[in-house]
């Protein structure tokens, strides 16, 4: 199984590389920050979709999505959450406790719009950062996850 991964658009347009590679994934998912319900259609078009809401997004979106997902794919499971309670600074650790009492395999968080693909622990954080963020991001970036007979493998890619 293939996932993309991405986070924090925030209504702007997703890069037409990024739409292309979602065309062939298994899965889409989103960390938060889509801010319109359009972009959480056009990415339902792309492909099944997995998406959580963050704390800019708009109303329409909020009703439509959860705060946290956990999404199991075979034996793995994966926590899916923005992580923005506090500052972008806070985001790593807010991802961290929100699944504190689950055994998660890897959790996906977005809000700093910082790339980051770390293992702590027996456990796998993995922020997408932003495709579109040219002004707080190093780059833009999304990320694919790749499961294979449990084994994970995850990558950033810069646009």
């Amino acid at each position: 199984m293939i996932i993309g991964v991405l986070a924090d658009t925030h209504s702007l347009i997703i890069p037409a590389p990024l739409i292309e590679r979602l065309k062939i994934v298994d899965l889409i998912v989103h960390a938060g920050d889509l801010c319109d319900i359009h972009t959480l259609k056009l990415l339902k078009k792309i492909g099944p979709t997995k998406a959580v809401q963050g704390n800019m997004d708009e109303l329409a979106v909020k009703k439509e999505l959860p705060l946290k997902e956990i999404i199991v794919c075979g034996n793995v499971k994966i926590g899916v959450v923005h992580g923005n309670i506090g500052n972008t600074q806070e985001a790593l650790k807010n991802a961290m406790a929100s699944f504190k009492d689950d055994k998660m395999d890897v959790v996906i968080f977005g809000h700093s719009h910082h790339a980051l693909n770390e293992r702590i622990g027996k456990q796998l954080y993995f922020n997408p950062g932003s495709p579109n963020d040219v002004s707080r991001a190093k780059f833009p970036s999304y990320g694919l996850i790749s499961i294979e007979a449990g084994k994970i493998k995850a990558e950033i890619i810069k646009i």
